[in-house]
């Protein structure tokens, strides 16, 4: 009776940290594997006479060792793992025969036949690793993760954070309580929220959610979720922000995984600095998740990079929900006129006129090439152009409507001009 494929393998997680790792080879296959042999801790020696950039930046820094030299048997000495990364046979053959008198696991990148230990295809979801053996076949292997990490990241595969209530109801370990993570969405599209958002989303007990956060992710929650939209919550900001805050910390003191959904990064006018203010008031812990700003990504959507080679070499974010004049504003739009670089606007669709007459009138020029976006990454996208002059009137005309980004600066028509 034939074994089953794969039997042969015996699947084996290996703790490197602190110990002897030999790389061989220093081009495009030592490349990839290099940043996970570093995550373990590992002392990585690699030895090669020549280094790919990524890898000589690495060695210099001293994140590994470099033996600018060919291998010798010796270098296997005191190893615990060697990753054959040439494409020489008759080197790599070299490798696997010292690896094997001295028994020490050997991966080869060129012939996995010969090899005493394979790679597998690997998927990172937080505490969670996921390792696929595909007898053999790496596109299998491949295909297999991928599915398994699509659905690690849309939630159709739950993992129970440790210490917490498991989906079935059953308990987990006991000991620890709620939590609270603020998520930036990203600036509209779904696909712009970061890996590690998207994992907590499909972990949450409990999301607060902004007005401006890309719907679809809300329509990927667990039935199980309770979904707090806090652009309903009544009051002004004050009072909205403070029930906000109580809703946070009570849900995350019974137990919960709570998400503070925000729409692009928390600490970009998202009062996110508040919100952890709160939490560790009340001993709450809190994880922040970077997002990606609309400030940067709404431009780029649009075709204007915020800095561009010998057109601009600095930008500058502002708020204008207070307009200029008003007793308010923290903004210095009389310094912000003199600037030479990038001037970025964010929630001044309202104010736009102001906010143009504001810096035409304290110097910067009136031609000023000049742009506004509307709901930009998303499918509403839309765009106007004009000078900084004329776009509040062609925003008006155009019925731009929020939430807007004016864009102020030479690279504006930069990429037109190439």
């Amino acid at each position: 009776m034939s074994r089953p494929e794969g039997a042969d393998l015996y699947p084996l997680a290996l703790r490197l940290a602190g110990r002897r790792v030999l790389v061989v080879g220093g081009g495009a296959v030592a490349t990839r594997r290099m940043p996970a042999l570093l995550a373990t801790g590992a002392r990585v020696e690699l030895v090669s006479p020549e280094l790919t950039p990524s890898l000589r930046a690495l060695a210099d820094v001293g994140r590994l060792h470099w033996l600018a030299r060919r291998f010798t048997p010796a270098d296997l000495d005191d190893c615990w793992l060697v990753q054959v990364a040439i494409d020489d046979p008759v080197a790599a053959a070299e490798v696997s025969a010292a690896a094997e008198e001295r028994r020490v696991f050997c991966v080869r990148a060129d012939d996995r036949t010969a090899a005493t230990a394979w790679t597998p295809a690997v998927v990172r979801h937080g505490p969670v690793t996921v390792a696929v053996l595909g007898g053999g076949d790496p596109y299998r292997s491949v295909a297999v993760r991928d599915a398994i990490r699509d659905r690690l990241a849309d939630g159709g595969i739950p993992v129970p954070p440790a210490g917490r209530t498991l989906r079935d109801g059953s308990a987990g370990p006991a000991g620890t309580g709620g939590r609270v993570a603020l998520v930036g969405a990203g600036p509209g599209d779904p696909e712009l929220i970061t890996v590690r958002g998207r994992r907590l989303l499909a972990e949450a007990d409990v999301v607060v959610a902004d007005r401006l956060v890309p719907g679809l992710l809300l329509d990927e929650l667990r039935p199980d979720v309770e979904l707090v939209d806090a652009a309903k919550i009544p009051y002004g900001p004050a009072r909205a922000q403070e029930e906000i805050n109580r809703i946070l910390v009570e849900r995350a003191r019974s137990g919960a995984l709570v998400v503070r959904l925000k729409g692009g990064d928390p600490y970009v006018f998202g009062r996110g600095g508040e919100e952890v203010l709160a939490c560790a008031e009340a001993g709450v812990p809190v994880l922040v998740v970077p997002g990606v700003t609309s400030a940067i990504a709404v431009p780029a959507a649009a075709g204007v990079p915020v800095t561009h080679r010998q057109v601009a070499h600095e930008f500058t974010v502002v708020s204008g929900h207070v307009p200029p004049g008003d007793p308010e504003s923290l903004v210095d739009w009389a310094g912000l006129a003199r600037l030479r670089g990038t001037l970025v606007v964010l929630m001044g669709l309202k104010n736009l006129a102001a906010i143009t007459a504001a810096l035409v009138a304290h110097g910067r020029p009136a031609g000023t090439p000049a742009a506004v976006v509307q709901e930009g990454t998303t499918g509403a996208e839309r765009t106007v152009r004009a000078s900084l002059d004329t776009i509040a009137e062609r925003a008006r005309t155009a019925t731009i409507r929020a939430p807007a980004i004016l864009v102020v600066g030479e690279v504006v028509t930069a990429l037109s001009r190439q």
